[in-house]
């Protein structure tokens, strides 16, 4: 009787598995439940799972994983094979789970919470084995849906990733003022670009159809490697300035004054953007993402005024005021005729048929990453070719992550942005981008 029990039990949670699994399916939530990310990551695992680009046969990166196993991601053989920043990118993964002050649990539970707010099972799959590497981490898991042993500081940062992957303007005055409350000007920041990251990442993963690493799936016992640094919040209230951001402002000060002289063209004529100015607040992550940047574009074949495009296509969707402002400026510098930039503002009309590919993938790529199909990257690759296609995914994942750190954060255009922009669209185009003293 009781062997009957016990297998009745276990089938009636196996159909309500399936039933949670078919609804889900058929009836997208507003966060997928884990139950369903396991079985996506597990279908995406299987042999007949392609990725839409070639993947590098064998990458020697040491951090290749982020938890130093040896394992090389799926990930990591995709932009080894389609850029010249694999080692880069290995790096800001690496860096912006363990770097900073935030706890790398915390960190990895906020992009959990980005799984499943897209219903990615690749990214489902990676956060949940870095969580899985500690006793905090596997304790978080556990409890993931009554949350009952979070800290009010973790349910406030999966909170502010909620509301800032669904909206760049998501985090209230309200949210924020409470966020303050657990974590100082650093850290916020910090957390930002956390969900800043999450939300480049997930689009790589998922334009590109990423298959499922075997071994990630089955890693039963994943560590921390012995050289991670495993960070604590620091005890002060406030922030304090560290080496590393007085070493970092110097250096970006003599990069900008440079870029400005060499090749202005190439610039924003903007010296020290303020984007710039808040990244030294968490000089490690910061470093990361500009070294990640710089290395990525090196040697694209886009050209830059594509490149523009598809910014200012994603910041209009995401409406950010920041960076639109800053694809109208480049734009301009670029000698881009002001009536296409007045068209641009309306519709597509004054697109070339190259720039509206690139334009419409992009924006189906901004509003639901599990939303690009096969064929919808197949006609990207039949315009610019692989490495174009891989380039324009990027290049989209940038503004993904800009705009959320941006609009987010509420920062100030600069003067020659405002200015620029209202010689475009006209005088009082743009307001309130200064308050009255």
């Amino acid at each position: 009787m009781k062997t009957l029990t016990i297998v009745a039990l276990i089938a009636a949670f196996a159909v309500s598995g399936l039933a949670q699994k078919f609804t889900e399916a058929n009836n997208p939530p507003a966060a997928w439940s884990l139950v369903f990310l396991e079985s996506a990551a597990r279908r995406k695992a299987l042999p007949e799972s392609r990725a839409r680009v070639a993947l590098a046969e064998a990458v020697e990166i040491k951090n290749a994983d982020a938890l130093e196993s040896g394992g090389v991601p799926n990930y990591i053989r995709a932009m080894a094979q389609n850029t010249k920043a694999a080692p880069q990118f290995a790096n800001l993964v690496q860096t912006f789970l363990f770097g900073g002050t935030v706890a790398p649990e915390t960190k990895m539970a906020m992009g959990l919470r980005i799984a499943q707010l897209y219903g990615s099972g690749y990214l489902y799959a990676h956060t949940a084995r870095w969580l899985r590497a500690s006793a905090k981490g596997q304790s978080l898991l556990k409890d993931w849906e009554d949350r009952r042993s979070f800290s009010d500081a973790e349910k406030t940062a999966l909170e502010y990733a909620e509301k800032l992957t669904g909206d760049i303007h998501g985090v209230s005055e309200e949210d924020f003022a409470r966020a303050r409350g657990f974590y100082n000007d650093s850290q916020l920041i910090e957390l930002t670009m956390t969900v800043c990251f999450f939300n480049h990442f997930v689009r790589f993963v998922e334009a590109t159809g990423l298959p499922v690493e075997d071994w990630v799936l089955n890693d039963k016992a994943p560590k921390f490697d012995a050289s991670v640094n495993k960070t604590v919040p620091p005890p002060a209230r406030v922030a304090l300035v560290s080496d590393g951001e007085m070493t970092q402002a110097q250096t970006i000060l003599e990069t900008a004054k440079k870029a400005q002289t060499e090749n202005p063209r190439q610039s924003l004529g903007l010296g020290i953007a303020n984007s710039q100015r808040a990244f030294l607040r968490v000089p490690a992550l910061g470093q990361a993402w500009r070294d990640f940047g710089f290395q990525n574009r090196a040697s694209w074949t886009i050209d830059r005024s594509i490149q523009l495009q598809i910014s200012f296509a994603v910041s209009m969707a995401n409406g950010c005021r920041y960076c639109t402002l800053h694809q109208v400026l480049g734009l301009r510098r670029l000698g881009v005729d002001p009536k296409k930039l007045l068209a641009m503002k309306k519709d597509d009309s004054a697109l070339t048929p190259r720039e509206l590919t690139a334009v419409e993938f992009a924006r189906k790529l901004t509003k639901q990453p599990a939303s690009v199909t096969d064929a919808d990257f197949e006609k990207l690759k039949k315009e610019f070719g692989e490495q174009g296609a891989v380039e324009v995914v990027l290049q989209t994942g940038a503004f993904a992550f800009m705009n959320r750190f941006t609009d987010g954060l509420r920062l100030p255009s600069e003067d020659e942005a405002v200015k620029t922009y209202q010689e475009v669209y006209g005088d009082g185009a743009y307001r309130d981008w200064k308050l009255p003293k």
